[in-house]
């Protein structure tokens, strides 16, 4: 989101520098082999792990996997193991949906709503385009279950509960096309559009059209978390007694929910090349990248992330669901592919960075190195802490906050911010940040999509202050109820059953609160407490209305 600048870092894994890389070209697939090893040297027989598939060219180089599939029946990862892909599964739903537009059953800029009706009027089209590259605004349908007490993993969702939450919804997170936002919605939505577009399941238009075809046997959709599926490998989270199952038990899929191996998606991704599926109008509309309505491109395409690593133009998409998480990418020019799946939760494994550790190993010394963004202004001290607070959006909420650390400014958390000159600052060389020193800013994305900021004063509220917030605040988008009370000299909210969510302040009527996001009270005319918004990275500005006063 534009205006949320959130950093995570990286898992600790073994992780191959790129330095030396150029001395490997020419030894044997030995040398490559060990290599490998060394990237999942953590996982053993005692622990999950993955399977890594390398090709050139259509070509398998390497598959192998490490770790075990289950931990309970002493059974090992093999490179026929199948895992959950998480959202590296979009851009199959993807694939369908331009399947049916060059069968002439849709067009991809038709508005949902003619096939979805359960979709709310918003006043302005929602296309099937926009779904699928992420600009439709549609709210992340289980970021609002997660603020009624019932996030994803925590109770069985299925399609019909995704067009229950959908149909909830007053409001977008923006007008179709201005912005971008992830949301998995817009993907399970997709999939139920191919099965009522088709007039056949989604699970078997996707078998007869991609998967038979392309001799991906192993690969299938979670439609039914009971069903039983041989050779799939159990899903973990380490915690601190040890490895605990963590299975991604929903039906709902399209936006994840592929059950297949690192083989078959080498066999999907040597499609893109050579199509059996489609042909090469057809790929290349899958993996062009999208644009906003103002014709501005942005850097997703059709369930896939355009980027450059170390030069060279990468095709990938990541994934995550319950305890397992992938990664999957292809360096066109290069003829490369390279597919990671694990059993092992995203917080504990970096798929991405053993990818593109691999990637390096076999692309050797056509890689070439990345430009280093570098600081090229000085700020004085007095500019730093001119700059330095918190910012907000224009609807006041989701909270950047920027540090004076020693002679820089910093995101908390996060990196250092590089001056570029006394009002320009970037992290990565792509985005800029600018700060004027009086309070205003703007963060504007790679993309140009660009968004205001304003500096406001933290507050710490006394007691007295705190209990004008006091009261029962309901949203009928969410169907929950919180009541906000102080619990001795902090304010909380409650939630049934038993949720108890402290409200830390964090500016005037602004707080932050585990599992709610940004919570930012409402008030009147009069200055009356009179609702709230709760947003996070995929539901913005979700709204509740105050109704009781507490005693």
């Amino acid at each position: 989101m534009v205006g949320t600048i959130r950093f995570v870092a990286s898992a600790g894994v073994a992780v191959l520098c790129a330095a030396g890389s150029a001395t490997l070209a020419g030894q044997g697939p030995a040398v490559f082999e060990s290599r490998i090893d060394q990237l999942f040297s953590s996982w053993s027989s005692t622990t999950p792990g993955c399977a890594i598939g390398v090709a050139e060219r259509g070509k398998t180089l390497l598959a192998k996997a490490y770790g075990m599939a289950d931990l309970d029946h002493d059974l090992p990862n093999r490179p026929d193991t199948i895992f959950e892909a998480g959202s590296v599964s979009k851009q199959f739903t993807a694939a369908a949906v331009l399947l049916l537009a060059r069968d002439g059953k849709l067009s991809l800029d038709d508005p949902a709503r003619k096939y979805v009706p359960e979709l709310p009027d918003y006043g302005t089209p929602l296309t099937i385009r926009q779904m699928l590259t992420h600009t439709s605004g549609l709210r992340d349908w289980g970021s609002v279950a997660s603020v009624a007490g019932w996030p994803r993993t925590s109770r069985v969702y299925t399609h019909a509960h995704v067009l229950d939450i959908v149909s909830r919804q007053r409001a977008l997170n923006f007008t179709p096309g201005t912005r971008w936002s992830y949301t998995n919605t817009g993907y399970n939505l997709a999939a139920i559009i191919v099965s009522r577009v088709s007039g056949t399941s989604f699970e078997d238009f996707t078998r007869a059209r991609i998967f038979e075809p392309l001799g991906m046997t192993r690969t299938s959709w979670r439609t039914d978390h009971t069903r039983i599926v041989k050779g799939r490998a159990l899903a973990y989270s380490r915690q601190a007694d040890g490895f605990h199952i963590l299975m991604p038990f929903e039906n709902v899929y399209g936006n994840g929910g592929l059950l297949t191996t690192v083989e078959d998606l080498l066999k999907w991704n040597a499609n893109f090349a050579s199509p059996r599926v489609g042909d090469s109008a057809f790929v290349a509309q899958q993996e062009k990248a999208g644009t906003f309505s103002d014709g501005r491109p942005h850097l997703y395409a059709m369930g896939l992330q355009i980027e450059t690593y170390k030069g060279l133009r990468e095709i990938a998409h990541g994934g995550t669901t319950a305890g397992y998480s992938a990664y999957l990418a292809r360096f066109p020019d290069q003829g490369l592919s390279v597919a990671v799946l694990c059993n092992i939760a995203a917080s504990q494994v970096n798929p991405t960075a053993v990818a593109r550790s691999a990637a390096d190993l076999y692309l050797g010394d056509r890689l070439r190195p990345s430009a280093t963004p570098r600081q090229t202004y000085e700020p004085t001290a007095a500019e730093l802490a001119a700059r330095a607070g918190i910012y907000v959006n224009a609807a006041g909420l989701n909270p950047v906050r920027i540090v004076v650390d020693g002679g820089s400014l910093r995101l908390q958390p996060g990196p250092a911010l590089l001056a570029l000159s006394n009002s320009t600052f970037t992290v990565s060389g792509a985005e800029r940040v600018t700060l004027d020193g009086h309070g205003h800013g703007t963060v504007t994305e790679a993309s140009g999509a660009s968004e205001p900021l304003t500096r406001v004063p933290a507050a710490t509220p006394g007691r007295e202050q705190l209990k004008a917030f006091e009261g029962t605040y309901v949203s009928d988008e969410a169907e929950t109820t919180l009541t906000v009370a102080l619990d001795g000299e902090r304010l909380v909210a409650r939630r049934r059953p038993s949720s108890v969510i402290a409200l830390t302040p964090l500016y005037v009527d602004g707080f932050e609160a585990q599992s709610l996001g940004t919570v930012l009270f409402r008030r009147d005319a009069g200055g009356r407490v009179s609702g709230l918004s709760t947003s996070s990275d995929r539901v913005w500005d979700l709204r509740f209305a105050k109704v009781s006063t507490q005693d």
